[in-house]
């Protein structure tokens, strides 16, 4: 119970800012561990395990031994008509064979003479089995099968529960790491504009700029204030909604402090964090794709049912047979000259019900099959839409990168002409704006980037 304590203690001091650093970076790959091993959503998809699992425990329960019991008596006036005891252990197996061990003790003044039995009683050991319907498959086997169908479906499905919630995870980051760089950009900015209308104010009152200058140069501010808190607004939103998805337990969710910040280097990590094999696609990749396994997963459930249908086109032949003895305790006293036997052979004469039966299975296997290819024809135009897309916003960046370096020259230059008196106000702030926008357009497309591999990943974990 200290140990908990103190983990807890831990965790939480991390999240309020134990560093006397002014601020805590929160990792993709740090949050989402917490993510992995706390959130609850996380823990209820395990449940969908669970759920599949007992099914299957069920359908084993079809092929348990069994006991049973069987004793009957009637006595009237003083007479018994019959005292009649048939225990049996039975043993089903896979192929429609069934294991039975017996015991009779029968007595009564009006037995029928074929239930007599010796003094002690009648043991019997023997096999029942089926010939032809039920042999290599029937109603019990072909539910085993389909039970383990469904438990691998389950673990399948609890794999699609917990990326959603990783997918919805990762985005909520990017996208606060999208909005701390707003701010920080418009933070930035606000510092410049405040310098540069001290150092105008500086130069009016020296008598080297004009009123007008001035003017302008608090407009400037007034609006990167106005910019500021717009980018405020959006880091805090996000900020909240990142929070969403820590948690300490299930009943113990997480809060950011202010002083823990996304990681600026998200950029040079991503894909170890997101796993960079998923931008080199294969054939073998979508075969294992969670909707193709799950339609794969239906198609074997329905060949079982079509093998089923095609099982009960064959007539009914059901053989058994029992070795007698009044000893059970020596095994030599069960001999082929003392058995009890029995077959029951029944077949409808039309078919009509087998077969149609049997046409509807091979309908719903073709039906299966077409989805199969539509699906895979599908994922992988996504897929290769969105290498196309991540291809682009690449290249977007790229061309970003430099454009921002060229408008920071350009905008130096242009406060440096200023300040020698060759320039003017309204083209530095021109200037900057230019500079700020395609900042801006510099942070979008990276947060493009981020969410269009993202994108790739929720295509290829079976979320779209």
């Amino acid at each position: 119970m200290m140990k908990k304590l103190i983990l807890i203690g831990c965790v939480l001091t991390f999240f309020t800012g134990f560093s006397q650093e002014k601020d805590s970076i929160l990792t993709l790959e740090e949050y989402l561990g917490f993510v992995k091993k706390y959130h609850p959503i996380v823990k209820q998809a395990q449940l969908t395990t669970s759920e599949g699992e007992a099914k299957l425990l069920k359908s084993r329960g079809a092929f348990d031994p069994k006991l049973e019991v069987n004793y009957n008596r009637k006595k009237f006036e003083n007479t018994t008509y019959y005292d009649k005891l048939n225990s049996a252990f039975k043993i089903p197996t896979w192929y429609g064979i069934e294991l039975k061990a017996n015991y009779e003790n029968n007595d009564g003044y009006y037995l029928n003479p074929e239930g007599t039995t010796p003094e002690d009683g009648l043991y019997s050991a023997g096999v029942s089995m089926s010939l032809a319907k039920g042999l290599l498959i029937n109603d019990r086997m072909a539910t085993l099968k389909q039970a383990k169908l469904y438990a691998q479906q389950a673990e399948a499905k609890q794999r699609i529960l917990i990326n959603e919630i990783l997918y919805q995870a990762i985005t909520t980051y990017f996208n606060w790491l999208k909005n701390y760089q707003t701010e920080t950009v418009y933070k930035d900015y606000v510092l410049n504009a405040q310098t540069r209308l001290d150092n105008v104010k500086t130069s009016f009152y020296g008598g080297d700029k004009p009123a007008i200058d001035t003017l302008e140069a608090s407009i400037n501010l007034k609006s990167r204030f106005l910019d500021l808190e717009k980018a405020k607004i959006g880091y805090i939103k996000s900020k909240l909604e990142l929070s969403n998805f820590l948690w300490l337990s299930e009943n113990l969710p997480l809060e950011l402090e202010s002083g823990i910040v996304p990681d600026l280097e998200t950029k040079f990590n991503v894909d170890a964090v997101l796993n960079s094999s998923i931008l080199n696609v294969t054939e073998e990749s979508l075969q294992n794709h969670p909707k193709i396994q799950e339609l794969q997963f239906k198609r074997e459930s329905l060949d079982i049912e079509k093998k089923l249908a095609l099982n009960n086109l064959l007539p009914k032949i059901d053989l058994q047979y029992n070795f007698l003895s009044s000893d059970y305790k020596h095994i030599n006293s069960f001999s082929t000259s003392n058995y009890k036997s029995g077959l029951n052979i029944s077949m409808p004469l039309f078919l009509r019900k087998e077969r149609a039966d049997l046409r509807l299975a091979k309908i719903k296997l073709q039906d299966i099959d077409f989805d199969i290819s539509a699906t895979t024809v599908t994922l992988k135009n996504k897929v290769e839409s969105t290498l196309k897309e991540i291809e682009s916003y690449g290249t977007q960046d790229e061309i970003l990168f430099q454009l921002v370096k060229d408008y920071k020259a350009l905008v130096y230059s242009e406060e440096r002409k200023f300040s020698l008196g060759e320039g003017s106000i309204f083209l530095v702030n021109y200037r900057e704006v230019k500079l700020i926008e395609n900042q801006l357009k510099k942070i979008d497309t990276e947060y493009n980037l981020f969410t269009s591999k993202t994108n790739l990943l929720r295509v290829i974990n079976g979320l779209e």
